[in-house]
């Protein structure tokens, strides 16, 4: 199958990456071997010599991620964090980079407990237009962007934001993760971007069996490079899980245009309930960057991420989480099912209180996760929790 410029985001879903073998199967078979016959020393059969280096499946994976964020290569790794390493890891001893305050714990982690044994510091801001003069110094090297943040959902202008980093220093590479609404509600390198992120283990694989992380970018020297580092740390993914994240790949767009289109029902229920302080969520008109999520969203779409505070403090958020039936209390988003989660005793517990509360991270702050099952069982679950939890 080849696919052409003008095939939109479904035809590419389903075929890209999706090479037919010699017994012309529809669906690439999982190949596990380590290693592959070479004809002559240093001559193999075909373009696969050994499995760490370069797999059939995840070259699959690895194509159909470049496909579907508009980008000329991609790559796959053990996991969103292996992903994150690496690109830190790409990055020379005593450089300096910039991220933005309201990320996922796990990147908060690396960025403040490991990045630095590399030598690597990392400066954060919630306002990055209006720091960045300030925060750029003459060694930094990358400038890394959640949009929407986990878990306020705040939404970056990528295009001005990367208008303005490289106009301060273009040799700046810029990262934007990407995970919250997958490529199919946005494509970060559309607005100029150097690299895109993902947590695979979320809406690319979508069914909650896999850990896996991917990345995109238009760069070949920086693909070369990275790629580099894929196979000399050894940073990656099974081939059995790199079959199924392309698996789950393929229904992306019916996955994520369902949980967005319940989300949006959600998040107008809760922001017209008395027992709900505030609600994130992009897709309401209320969201104070509602002008970029038209600009920057397929369809204006919020996507499947709600975050919500709700009355009664930690406690009230406990019991909330603690009575839905049809929200399971887990962390972890972006599967057909529906979680839920209190960010600041789970996902982001290890960063400090202050800094969880400069970004917007209270004890009274739940997440949701909207899956795909019936929208008017999800609203109902959400009602009578609220009722138990004020109860």
């Amino acid at each position: 199958m080849v696919l052409k410029a003008t095939d939109k985001f479904a035809t590419k879903a389903i075929h890209a990456g999706a090479h037919v073998d010699v017994h012309g199967s529809v669906i690439e078979p999982i190949s596990l071997s380590t290693t592959f016959k070479q004809s002559a020393p240093a001559q193999p059969l075909g373009e696969y010599e050994y499995s760490r280096s370069q797999n059939p499946n995840r070259k699959n994976l690895e194509d159909a991620i470049a496909s579907l964020e508009n980008g000329k290569h991609g790559l796959a790794f053990s996991s969103g964090s292996a992903t994150t390493a690496v690109i830190l890891q790409s990055l020379p001893q005593g450089s300096h980079a910039i991220s933005i305050g309201d990320v996922y714990g796990g990147t908060h982690r690396y960025f403040t407990k490991v990045a630095n044994a590399h030598g690597v510091d990392v400066s954060f801001t919630n306002e990055l237009v209006k720091d960045l003069p300030s925060l750029v110094k003459p060694n930094t090297k990358l400038l890394w962007i959640e949009s929407p943040t986990n878990p306020t959902l705040q939404v970056t202008d990528i295009a001005l934001v990367n208008k303005t980093v490289k106009e301060l220093n273009k040799d700046i590479l810029v990262v934007v993760d990407n995970t919250f609404l997958s490529p199919y509600l946005s494509n970060p390198l559309d607005f100029g971007v150097d690299v895109v992120v993902h947590s695979a283990t979320k809406y690319i694989n979508g069914h909650s069996d896999v850990v896996l992380g991917v990345l995109a970018t238009n760069s070949t020297e920086l693909y070369e490079r990275l790629q580099f580092l894929q196979n000399a740390i050894g940073a990656i993914p099974s081939p059995f899980d790199a079959w199924l994240a392309h698996r789950g790949l393929k229904t992306l767009h019916l996955r994520v245009r369902q949980a967005a289109t319940t989300a949006t029902k959600i998040a107008e229920f809760l922001q017209s309930n008395d027992r709900v302080i505030a609600v994130n969520y992009p897709g309401l008109a209320s969201h104070p960057s509602h002008d970029v999520v038209q600009r920057q969203h397929r369809d204006g779409l919020g996507g499947g991420m709600i975050s919500f505070r709700i009355k009664g403090g930690a406690e009230g958020a406990a019991k909330f989480s603690s009575n839905t039936r049809l929200f399971t209390l887990a962390e972890s988003l972006g599967g057909i099912e529906s979680l839920l989660e209190v960010p600041a005793v789970m996902t982001h517990g290890g960063i400090p209180e202050d800094q969880r509360e400069a970004s917007g991270v209270y004890d009274d702050l739940i997440r949701l996760s909207v899956g795909i099952e019936d929208t008017e069982d999800l609203l109902e679950d959400i009602k009578q929790a609220l009722k138990s939890a004020s109860a």
